[in-house]
């Protein structure tokens, strides 16, 4: 069973994004794999029926088709059970060649269509796709316990698990067996049978329940944008804002109006700058009312219905909890850990963010406002004070941040300093959209290591947020390299006017190719073990890592360029940058914690829980661990927690915090150590990136920095380290 397919057959992309005993960039041959795409087979009844002729088995996008989806999906699950029967009946003793092996390259139709599909349901869905995604999500969540509730084939997994230290294995074969034993004891194979069916209905409605999330938050996110009757509205916005908004628009059928896409967080870009306070409020409130509105798409009695299921199924599983059930296969393992680091940032964050609130409040008043602070004014009056504080201007800063620039020159850059690598852009690889690119991944040596997806804009047809995913999974099993995927939100300008990002917007970009990194540098046997398929608390690592580059002074002035002048970045504004760098840190560590404690709390409760109202929920848990504070809602109110219901990330959205400790101790240890060096960068691919879960994530960590990872390095980031310490 390919890695991630289980998962990717039922959860969504990575809110989301290995030392083999031999070569494992072996196929294809970096000649072919680097030569022009060759045309299409004249006639291909069902382009996921067979192997994607395309370098790197790139998906035949030029050929599929949306009525291909469902019949690939039946098949595939037919061919892959007839495969796993076998498996599970071979009369043979199980080996660790006819049983492990053999699962990892089973399913590969069923891989190709899953892997394509369900990156689709979130970039580029359409009524079809929604249609089908309906259908085949219950019939998946069978599939997968078909599998996982096989006595037979569980006995042959226990069989090799049991004996694995006398298997005479090398360590990542070792692990697989680990991992597989452990993937069959949490998927209900030790279950009675009564216990076992109770299983199959409770996944089966959870995929239900969690794919009709997925559908009605997104059909509420275009509903609720915010139109606008006239361009004075949005005074405060940049004229390349306001004229995507008018594209926007007219997209949607609106010509001569303006419409604001919400993106997927609380938060909005435009309330940074909007200057009509009302149509803040609108936009805010717009967003924050999202699956609360009483209507069709109405998720609050939904999310209640998938906690109690959730810990239902827990508690079959002998956990107390879901939140218990997830963590035990964590770097975190329990939920009281969890608990401990966030409940103890609450005070010195809560006190920073009624700091800030102070700031702000004495800048409305002087101002002679007349009126209190609310969230809808949070982002506005924070710019403000962070231009009179720092004397920077976010405005001043987007025009030395051009898309192109950023691309090539910042993130390709900092990553060949690190590893080596180039890009080159393939125009004759097919794509799922027309704003989508295509570049070619090359190791220093010329070798091909994979394909890189870039999916940049925003469009109805996308939800929110950013992520990183794949095509195609590297496996020296299989003689696969890397195709990822990386995808933005980043409003698209009027044909012929330059794509110019906030700082946010380019940081986030870095991060999603910390993810794409972890994808294209692994250098793993197993399907199972590669690249991303690691602990949700980890995952989050190497991309969080890779964010320290975005203000590394190297990168920083190779790619923060203006985009008419070509002038470098002046130093006086880098320095405004980072003299910046911990501002508003208050605010946004209180809304990041709020929204984990929300995750973590309705996964903390049992099965006989009994939740009358989702929104009262939701305020007394706020209130119980102090993050009420109104000014600073959560960055995810529960109707819209998109990473915690359908995104795979239920009791996991902690892992930003813990894995930003893992991110700002790696920094600190570059940082001693000379910082963007070749040398540096190779560790880090050998001890990190390329290993995937071939090792406890953990032991990675110290056998790169020599030592356990410590938290001084994140309070000094946060600006937490007098009071949070």
């Amino acid at each position: 069973m390919r890695k991630t397919l289980l998962a990717a057959l039922i959860v969504s992309a990575l809110a989301a994004c290995s030392e083999p005993a031999s070569d494992t960039t072996m196929a294809p041959k970096d000649a072919a794999a680097t030569a022009a795409a060759p045309a299409p087979p004249a006639a291909v009844a069902n382009p996921f029926l067979v192997q994607s002729t395309l370098p790197f088995q790139a998906p035949h996008f030029d050929l599929i088709k949306d009525e291909h989806y469902l019949p690939a999906f039946e098949q595939g699950m037919q061919q892959h059970r007839a495969e796993i029967d076998a498996i599970a009946a071979n009369p043979e003793p199980a080996t660790f060649s006819n049983t492990i092996e053999a699962m990892e390259r089973s399913g590969a139709v069923l891989y190709r269509v899953a892997k394509v599909f369900f990156n689709l349901t979130e970039s580029t869905t359409n009524e079809a796709i929604q249609k089908v995604q309906s259908e085949v999500a219950p019939k998946l969540a069978q599939h997968q316990d078909a599998i996982y509730l096989d006595a037979a084939l569980y006995a042959r997994v226990k069989a090799l698990y049991d004996s694995r230290e006398t298997l005479g294995l090398d360590a990542e074969s070792t692990r697989l067996i680990e991992r597989y034993n452990q993937n069959f004891v949490r998927g209900g194979a030790t279950l009675g049978d009564a216990e076992k069916d109770r299983l199959r209905a409770l996944n089966e409605q959870l995929s239900t329940l969690q794919t009709r999330f997925s559908e009605q938050l997104m059909k509420d996110t275009n509903a609720s944008a915010l139109v606008v009757d006239s361009e004075a509205e949005l005074d405060g916005l940049s004229p390349g804002d306001i004229a995507a908004a008018a594209e926007t628009a007219k997209e949607r059928g609106l010509e001569g109006k303006w419409v604001i896409a919400l993106q997927l967080p609380t938060g909005q870009p435009a309330l940074t700058y909007l200057t009509n306070r009302s149509v803040r409020e609108r936009l805010f409130k717009a967003a924050s009312m999202r699956g609360n509105q009483g209507n069709a798409e109405d998720n609050n009695a939904l999310i209640v219905e998938i906690a109690k299921l959730r810990a239902e199924r827990a508690e079959l599983m002998g956990s107390a909890n879901h939140a218990a059930f997830t963590l035990e296969a964590q770097m975190a393992q329990t939920p009281q850990r969890v608990l401990d680091m966030l409940t103890g940032l609450v005070p010195a964050a809560r006190a920073n963010a009624e700091a800030e609130a102070t700031k702000l409040q004495a800048m409305i008043d002087s101002e002679k406002g007349g009126f209190r602070l609310e969230p809808w004014d949070w982002a506005y009056y924070a710019e403000k004070v962070r231009k009179a504080e720092f004397d920077l201007d976010d405005s001043a800063v987007r025009p030395y941040f051009e898309l192109e620039r950023v691309l090539n020159d910042g993130v390709f850059f900092a990553a060949n300093q690190l590893f080596g690598i180039s890009a080159k852009e393939r125009k004759d690889i097919p794509v799922y959209h027309p704003d989508v690119r295509v570049f070619e991944i090359f190791n220093a040596d010329g070798s091909t290591l994979g394909l890189y997806y870039a999916d940049f804009y925003a469009r109805s047809s996308k939800r929110g947020g950013a992520w990183m995913d794949s095509f195609v999974d590297q496996a020296g099993l299989l003689g696969t390299k890397p195709v990822v995927l990386n995808v933005l939100n980043v409003p698209k300008p009027p044909a012929g006017e330059p794509t110019l990002l906030s700082f946010d917007d380019t940081n986030t970009l870095f991060h999603e190719f910390g993810h794409a990194l972890h994808g294209l540098l692994s250098n793993v046997r197993y399907p199972l073990l590669t690249g991303t398929s690691v602990p949700r608390d980890f995952v989050e690592f190497p991309s969080q890592w890779n964010e320290n580059w975005t203000l590394h002074p190297i990168v920083l002035r190779n790619y923060a360029r203006h985009y008419q002048t070509g002038e470098p970045i002046p130093e006086q504004l880098i320095q405004k940058i980072e003299n910046a760098s911990k501002f508003n840190q208050g605010f946004a560590t209180v809304e990041y914690i709020a929204a984990s404690l929300l995750d973590l709390e309705w996964h903390l409760q049992p099965a006989n829980a009994s939740i009358a109202n989702a929104q009262d929920f939701e305020k007394a848990t706020l209130a119980k661990y102090g993050v009420d504070f109104a000014p600073v809602p959560p960055r995810y109110r529960s109707t819209y927690f998109m990473h915690i219901w359908p995104g795979g990330y239920g009791a996991g959205y902690y892992s930003y915090l813990w894995s930003e400790v893992l991110d700002a101790d790696a920094n600190a240890w570059f940082e001693a150590n000379g910082g963007l060096k070749p040398e540096n960068g190779a560790r880090f691919r050998d001890l990190v990136l390329s290993r995937g879960d071939t090792k406890p994530q953990m032991d990675q960590y110290v056998e790169f920095a020599g030592r356990e990872p410590a938290i001084e390095p994140l309070l000094k980031r946060r600006g937490l380290e007098q009071k949070g310490g």
